[in-house]
C-alpha cells in the first residue's frame, strides 16, 4: 500500500473515532442548535416564550387586552335594567354562509326603547352611514364611489328581518365586509334596531 493510501486510511479511522465520541449524547445533553432563532422567534410570540421579557411587567410577552377591545364571544351582556335584566350569552357560531339559518333563528334580544334605538343612530353613523347614506338610501360619501350599496327601503331589503341583518353586519355579504371584529354583539343588536326604523322609509 502507497503513503498516501497509508495517510488516507490513517486519517479515516481517526476521524471514525472523533465522529464515534462526538456523535454520542448523554439524555441530560440539549446539544447544538444550527440557527436558533428559526426555532425561537425573535419576535415577541403572546403563546411561547423562551426567555423572560424585560420590557412586559412580569417578564411576560402576554398582556391584558387594550382598553375598549371587543371581546369575542362576550358571554356575559346584559340587557335592560332592575327585574327586567337578562343575560343573553350572544353565542354567535352561523356559519357566515348559512344567512337562512341566521334568518330563521336569531331575534333581538334587545328591549326595544328609545334609548337602544338612540344608541343604535349613532353606531349606525358612527360604522355604516359612509356607504348606506344617513337616512339608509345607499348614498354615502364611500356608497357613491363603492356602487351596490342598497338601499334599505326598497325592495326585499325593507323586509329583512332581524337575524339577516345581525348576520350581514357580522360576517359581511357581496361587496360589504365584515364587521363583527369592530362591533360588539350588543351594539350590532342596537344598529339592527336603527335599520328597521330606516326599512319604513
Amino acid at each position: 500500500m502507497s503513503t498516501n493510501y497509508k495517510g488516507i486510511a490513517t486519517l479515516a479511522i481517526v476521524g471514525l473515532m472523533f465522529t464515534g465520541v462526538a456523535c454520542k449524547r448523554s439524555h441530560d445533553s440539549t446539544g447544538l442548535e444550527f440557527a436558533p432563532q428559526m426555532y425561537d422567534a425573535v419576535g415577541y410570540e403572546p403563546y411561547r416564550q423562551v426567555k423572560e421579557n424585560s420590557i412586559n411587567p412580569e417578564g411576560l410577552n402576554m398582556r391584558l387586552p387594550a382598553p375598549g377591545t371587543v371581546a369575542r364571544p362576550n358571554y356575559m351582556t346584559k340587557f335592560g335594567s332592575g327585574d327586567s335584566a337578562k343575560t343573553d350569552l350572544m353565542l354567535y357560531n352561523i356559519p357566515k354562509d348559512s344567512i337562512e339559518i341566521a334568518e330563521r333563528v336569531l331575534t333581538n334580544p334587545i328591549p326595544e326603547n328609545e334609548k337602544n334605538l338612540a344608541d343604535g343612530k349613532v353606531l349606525y353613523t358612527r360604522y355604516c352611514s359612509h356607504c348606506h347614506g344617513e337616512t339608509g338610501k345607499g348614498d354615502g360619501t364611500v356608497g357613491k364611489e363603492y356602487k351596490g350599496v342598497p338601499s334599505y327601503s326598497a325592495d326585499a331589503y325593507k323586509t329583512m328581518n332581524d337575524g339577516h341583518i345581525f348576520h350581514v353586519i357580522t360576517n359581511g355579504k357581496g361587496r360589504m365586509w365584515p364587521h363583527g371584529s369592530q362591533i360588539t354583539p350588543d351594539d350590532r343588536w342596537k344598529i339592527v334596531q336603527y335599520v328597521h326604523k330606516l326599512q319604513q322609509g
